[in-house]
């Protein structure tokens, strides 16, 4: 049961990933970004009250909300990105970094990652720079990638400091945090807001699917060893690229498809580590 749960949340999240894409292409990314939180809450909310906790503690309700901050950043950046970027850079590069920031903060918090580890780390550097085309972005989706990789690492890193017997509480609480981190922005542009009935429920959408995806990653870990867990789920990538490539015809060049290689390698290894 907790591949199949680990597996369904890659799906959720590339297909996350893709659709937001496309949809920050056809409205502002911060209305994209701020609706999609708050179909997080929403989602995330009903999910915590469906599923009983054994004990719901403030401290997992606190590491929560610091995951919803690294979330809120991470889906910004990363639909800024998407929305003048190449989907087939920008979420490798996001996802490829935020596993090694990871690593690394994890080790400054006292683990010892393994030679595999280590390994995936020297792997993701010329990885991400031949995703990049060899040192080129045309598109300018790398900066925003990378920023949504610390978005990323902060998400993971707190999150697992909650405890279980919260349930998803913590998941909750990230999401509140979340909307409350994106709001002053969106305050500040009311008009950003403004969408399309359909687009504004498409953003919703997008954000609940977010927040089933790290349910569901919660789910398998806490069914299944971690390793295996955050490998399986580690694999979203692939889909937004492969879909990428397919429905939008981007092109890439014989560097960034060697890089593309590189950085699932790179994501496998650092996971296992």
């Amino acid at each position: 049961m907790g591949p199949l749960l680990a597996l369904a949340s890659a799906v959720c999240y590339g297909i996350v990933d893709f659709t937001g894409g496309l949809l920050s292409r056809r409205a502002h990314f911060a209305a994209v970004t701020f609706l999609g939180q708050v179909g997080g809450l929403l989602l995330g909310t009903s999910a915590a009250f469906l599923l009983p906790a054994d004990a719901v503690r403030p401290v997992d309700l606190l590491w929560g909300a610091l995951s919803g901050v690294g979330s809120g950043a991470a889906m910004h950046f990363l639909n800024r990105g998407l929305s003048h970027g190449a989907m087939s850079v920008v979420v490798p590069v996001s996802a490829v970094t935020g596993v090694g920031l990871s690593v690394v903060c994890g080790v400054l918090l006292g683990d010892r990652p393994t030679a595999v580890a280590w390994l995936g780390i020297v792997l993701s550097v010329p990885a991400l720079w031949m995703v990049c085309g060899g040192g080129t972005d045309d598109g300018g989706g790398v900066p925003d990638g990378l920023l949504a990789s610390a978005g990323v690492a902060l998400q993971y890193i707190a999150l697992a400091q909650a405890g279980a017997s919260s349930g998803l509480w913590p998941v909750a609480a990230g999401r509140m945090a979340a909307v409350l981190v994106l709001l002053p922005a969106a305050a500040r542009h009311p008009r950003r807001l403004r969408l399309p009935p359909v687009r504004a429920v498409q953003a919703v959408l997008v954000g609940a699917g977010a927040a089933l995806g790290l349910i569901l990653y919660l789910l398998a870990a806490q069914r299944q060893l971690l390793a295996v867990a955050v490998v399986l789920a580690s694999l979203y990538p692939a889909l937004p690229v492969i879909l990428g490539l397919a429905l939008l015809h981007e092109r890439l060049g014989r560097k960034q498809v060697v890089g593309l290689l590189g950085a699932g390698v790179a994501t496998v290894l650092l996971s296992l580590g």
